[in-house]
């Protein structure tokens, strides 16, 4: 059956249909747990003289676990053909539940009347049936566990000394991005992008549970890449799938990590991108590449005081607390926050103490021009505005140019124009704006000089160029630029990482 099985994954794909139902299984498999636990109970209970029970209860009760365990067995198996699942253990899991409803159906068909009567010494192999599909029960769960979450995912914070009276090999010490002392010297994949995809990807991505076949749990297999083909093209930050993914709306299914987990911060995303710039190099230090201004003051904050020499990081420290962050706002109108809310529209309390408010139009892609209008109702209230990807264009800036307090504007993928970008000249705390995938050009870039409180601007995918970028760094030295370079940049850059690295291919030739 495991041939069999491996050779349906390997010519067919699994439509739609049967990953949805395959999807129910963790749903389902809860209702033969809950029914086998409660039927070895009652039979427990009956036994000891504690509690009164009729058989037919026992019986009800029983039939329903056989029911239920046959069906999770069955959407398991849907499950299953997506893949990405460390196969021997998949194998024992799905052998163990097929395990579980046999002997669930031998229970219930030696204690019914129908059935148990017919069967010689049936009496006798009822309480062992029901014990073995206990059993089962625990074994498959804590294989189902490992599946989903790793081997060893119920015993990772067992305490001592109960570690060691059990076996358990002692705890390895969590991932984490350290502070580093001279960032300069730092090892980048090795201590700045490994503990990212250690924290952040490789949950999903491991030798037990392999998403799309992609593993990032070493450097050998991240080079492999998965069944969709390598993961970064070297050079080639934006281009390679393992930024586009983290960039998708969170609500886009092949978004990752995927929704509701932690994801990824934007620092940590221009970490990957600059270190996929810069040729993905597995053996260098940060000193022997190049930093540009934008990774700059993210290289440094992970440090724990100012690098020394090399590519001259700014130096690290706590960032200041924008002083909208701190003020003290006027109590929203209710009506207005129906309102706005009407619109499909999240309004959420970004500090109840303070009455500031986060707009986000996650579920409301359809957010246009007209809508727009409700906004400054909430003018003093609203200090994060997020309308990526929503139908908006410029005339929506001239509503949003009102909203006084706004310290985070997320307009990535809509329409506006360089036209539209004058408009925000009025906003005098604005210090996050994304313009990702916009049509933003050079002229537009300009009217940016004007935000004084500026600090982080992200370019990806626009049509701003290099020479352009470079003049309002000098305007706006403090500002965190991230992409904007032009295609043509791109290219010629490429070109440039791959004869640098021509004497070194020579060497190993």
């Amino acid at each position: 059956m495991n041939q069999f099985t491996l050779l349906l994954q390997a010519t067919t794909s699994p439509s739609d249909w049967v990953l949805f139902f395959g999807h129910f299984h963790p749903l389902i498999v809860h209702l033969p747990i809950g029914f086998l636990l409660v039927a070895g109970i009652l039979e427990a209970g009956r036994r000891l003289g504690k509690v009164s029970v009729s058989d037919s209860a026992i019986t009800n009760v029983l039939f329903w676990s056989a029911v239920s365990a046959t069906v999770a067995c069955l959407f398991g198996y849907l499950l299953s053909l997506g893949g990405g699942y460390e196969q021997e253990t998949l194998d024992s899991h799905m052998w163990q539940g097929i395990g579980v409803a046999v002997f669930a159906w031998i229970a219930w068909a030696v204690k019914s009347d129908y059935v148990g009567d017919r069967i010689p010494f049936g009496s006798a192999l009822y309480l062992p049936a029901l014990v073995v599909a206990i059993v089962l029960l625990g074994t498959a769960g804590h294989l189902g566990g490992s599946l989903t979450h790793g081997s060893d995912y119920l015993t990772q914070y067992t305490p001592e000394p109960f570690r060691t009276l059990a076996g358990i090999p002692p705890r390895t010490q969590e991932v984490a991005i350290k502070p580093i002392t001279d960032v300069n010297q730092a090892l980048v994949y090795e201590q700045i992008v490994n503990p990212i995809l250690k924290t952040r990807c490789v949950q999903c991505h491991n030798a037990e549970k392999s998403k799309g076949d992609l593993r990032f749990d070493t450097a050998e297999m991240l080079k492999k890449g998965g069944e969709n083909g390598p993961v970064f093209v070297a050079g080639k930050g934006t281009d390679s799938e393992l930024v586009k993914r983290c960039l998708l709306p969170e609500e886009d299914d092949h978004h990752m990590p995927p929704k509701g987990k932690t994801q990824l911060t934007e620092g940590q995303i221009a970490l990957l991108t600059w270190w996929i710039d810069q040729g993905a190099p597995f053996d260098k230090k940060v000193s022997e590449l190049n930093v540009n201004d934008a990774i700059k003051p993210v290289l440094a904050s992970l440090g724990t005081g100012a690098p020394a020499g090399g590519a001259g990081l700014a130096a690290s420290g706590p960032a200041p607390v924008s002083p909208v962050l701190t003020m003290k706002l006027p109590t929203p109108d209710p009506k207005a926050v129906d309102e706005l809310k009407q619109t499909g529209l999240l309004v959420l309390p970004l500090s109840k103490e303070q009455n500031q408010l986060e707009v986000s139009a996650v579920n409301a892609k359809a957010f246009n021009d007209a809508q727009a209008a409700v906004l400054p109702k909430l003018s003093n209230q609203i200090v994060w505005l997020k309308l990526g990807e929503t139908a908006i264009t410029d005339a929506a800036l001239a509503q949003i140019a009102k909203l006084k307090n706004l310290q985070k504007l997320h307009l990535e993928q809509t329409k506006v124009t360089d036209a539209g970008l004058k408009q925000l000249k009025a906003l005098p705390n604005l210090e996050y704006l994304n313009l990702y995938g916009t049509s933003i050009t050079d002229a537009g870039l300009k009217e940016l000089a004007g935000l004084k409180s500026l600090k982080t601007v992200y370019l990806w995918q626009t049509n701003v160029t290099e020479p352009a970028l470079a003049e309002l760094k000098k305007a706006l030295p403090d500002v965190e630029f991230v992409g904007g370079i032009s295609e043509q940049a791109v290219a010629e850059f490429t070109k440039a990482g791959a004869a640098n690295a021509q004497p070194d291919e020579d060497k190993k030739n």
